[in-house]
């Protein structure tokens, strides 16, 4: 177990664009306090927040299917365990505290070696790669989970290594994606994998039609009923023009991606970011001549710096 590093020095292109992202989610950020009845730790648990694609059919097992998924939850005591099924990488906050890294842990994993104070606390579980399984909780005798704080927003993200934040050191934690999420307190997902595409070509899947898809890879739809985004940010095009995408066909397929993230997100602030290398500028950044369906809005995102590195 150790504690993830932390780099500092000036800011770049992803820095730029959190800032940005910040400014304009601002009015989306409300928090709100959730209320349920006191809990046992178990996968169906009701204070258990599931942020992200989770695949929680079994009853006893939930799986993480996409990058920066994590579990929320409050519990009472001084000690928690989470159980592994098999050998996984994940992140720990307990109290709002420093990401805490759990190399390769499997079975029951101690998560409070040093026992908290008596009261009421706040758990994080993100999972970094690995078995990506979550079994529950094991509580204190007589310690139950509360429901968590939780923010009235969610804001998902669209896009590819950069949105995955695939090239850092605490991958997902550190993307310009959960970064915004965290600074405007709001839950966050990341639709996102390395080398993806827009447009599904010859190695290279397309989020075109892979984001309506429960994981990263595989065929079975997404229920949208489990949650409602408030904006979502799309980030895509970096990988495209290595396979041979022309301006027209991606402004084609950009333009009906937007109108059915649309329709399974009525109410949401759509945004189309231009990407950090200025590839397809023009396509992405035209306003539709048709305005949107359903009553939320659409914006292209203001140009950030010019960045290096693939998708």
């Amino acid at each position: 177990m150790q504690t993830s590093p932390h780099r500092s020095g000036r800011r770049g292109p992803a820095a730029v664009l959190t800032a940005v992202l910040v400014a304009c989610l601002l009015s989306l950020a409300g928090i709100t306090r959730a209320h349920a009845a006191p809990g046992d730790g178990s996968v169906s648990d009701p204070n258990i927040a599931y942020v992200g694609r989770w695949d929680t059919s079994s009853g006893t097992t939930a799986v993480a299917n996409w990058t920066g998924a994590y579990v929320r939850t409050s519990f009472t005591g001084t000690t928690v365990k989470v159980k592994a099924r098999d050998a996984v990488n994940f992140y720990v906050s307990v109290d709002g505290g420093p990401d805490v890294f759990h190399a390769g842990v499997r079975g029951t994993v101690n998560l409070t070696p040093q026992p908290l104070a008596s009261g009421t606390h706040t758990l994080r579980i993100t999972y970094r790669s690995g078995d990506t399984a979550f079994q529950g909780l094991v509580l204190d005798s007589g310690a139950r989970t509360v429901a968590p704080g939780a923010s009235a927003g969610l804001i998902e993200f669209v896009g590819d290594s950069i949105t995955a934040g695939a090239l850092t050191d605490r991958l997902a934690l550190d993307s310009y994606a959960w970064k915004t999420g965290e600074r405007l307190g709001m839950r966050h997902t990341q639709i996102a994998r390395s080398g993806y595409c827009l447009v599904a070509q010859s190695g290279c899947t397309g989020l075109s039609g892979q984001f309506f898809k429960s994981a990263s890879t595989g065929t079975t739809d997404w229920d949208f009923a489990r949650y409602r985004a408030s904006a979502v940010v799309i980030n895509l095009g970096t990988n495209d023009i290595g396979h041979g995408v022309s301006g027209a066909a991606f402004q084609s397929a950009y333009t009906a991606f937007l109108r059915d993230v649309r329709a399974k997100y009525p109410d949401a602030v759509l945004f189309a970011v231009q990407t950090l290398k200025k590839r397809y500028v023009t396509p992405s950044s035209e306003r539709p001549r048709r305005p949107w369906p359903g009553r939320g809005r659409w914006h292209p995102a203001p140009p950030a710096a010019r960045s290096g590195g693939s998708g």
